[in-house]
């Protein structure tokens, strides 16, 4: 029996995501091609890997050594991959920057822009979102992110603080509060609002720092915001007094195997340069009373 390791990715995208749809967003392929690929997979070992339900596709516990050796078959063909792509790598090339919405649109193109000008032969592709993308699948090889902590597979320093200030429209006097959602909730900046605030009072929330900023620029509540987005705005102003003393470190990282790529360790290193250099504008007024 000839194992089909490429046929085991599907297998294993299935059983991490429980339906095959999901499968097939994360792999970028269709429906019919995961079913398809699942049934040659078990055709050849003679097995069925999958309990297929209405409700998804769940492991019998008596599956659940090939999934994780499905797992180890997948770290090892993603470390390997990133090797080669750390051994052929010039210092020129393509550099995917991973970063939340706020860094991307109000911190990074300037800093993209001073970066090139250091690194003409650069190319920089910002990929904005709130959410942790999977540095180990090569989908971005820098994150810029505002964290407690680094996963332990990634290597970086930390470039500087982000404040948080607590604001409301100009002149509204609006004492509602406007609440986080998505994956900022789990962000300190979420944890502190879950248990300071009574939820009564929580007229409306975004996933977004930069959404939440124009809801509360409408007058409709407070808002906790990055200190950079509140006090650069005119329509907002900072509410006093409520707020703790609210920072997160922002990390500048890299996937271990990939931190010493020489392009990407210099990108790095000009990443973190060019937001120290800014360093009182990301803090804010941390602790202002």
């Amino acid at each position: 029996m000839r194992e089909n390791w490429d046929d085991l990715r599907f297998v294993l995208a299935v059983a991490e995501e429980g339906s095959v749809s999901g499968a097939a967003r994360r792999l970028g392929v269709n429906h019919a091609t995961v079913l398809r690929r699942i049934a040659a997979y078990e055709e050849a070992v003679g097995i069925e890997i999958f309990d297929k339900t209405a409700r998804g596709y769940s492991v019998p516990p008596v599956q659940s050594r090939v999934i994780e050796a499905a797992r180890e078959v997948d770290r090892a063909v993603q470390a390997v991959g990133r090797m080669l792509q750390g051994v052929r790598s010039p210092l020129s090339g393509n550099i995917r920057v991973t970063a939340t919405d706020t860094f991307c649109q109000f911190v990074l193109p300037p800093i993209v822009a001073e970066l090139r000008s250091e690194a003409p032969d650069l190319r920089i592709e910002i990929l904005c979102t709130n959410t942790h993308l999977d540095l180990a699948r090569t989908h971005a090889e820098i994150t810029v992110r505002p964290t407690v902590r680094l996963p332990e597979y990634l290597v970086g320093e930390t470039a500087g603080v982000l404040g948080f200030g607590l604001f409301r429209a100009r002149g509204a006097g609006a004492d509602d509060w406007l609440g986080l959602s998505g994956p900022l909730a789990r962000t300190p900046v979420g944890s502190w609002i879950a248990t300071a605030v009574d939820p009564a009072r929580i007229v409306a929330a975004a996933d977004s720092f930069p959404v939440l900023r124009e809801v509360a620029a409408t007058g409709q509540g407070m808002a906790v915001l990055p200190d950079l987005l509140g006090a650069e705005d005119p329509r907002l102003e900072r509410v006093t007094g409520i707020l703790p003393d609210l920072s997160v470190d922002i990390w500048v990282a890299s996937h271990a195997d990939l931190a010493e790529v020489p392009r990407i360790a210099e990108t790095r290193r000009l990443l973190s340069e060019a937001l120290r250099a800014i360093a009182p504008r990301l803090r804010g007024a941390v602790g202002a009373p």
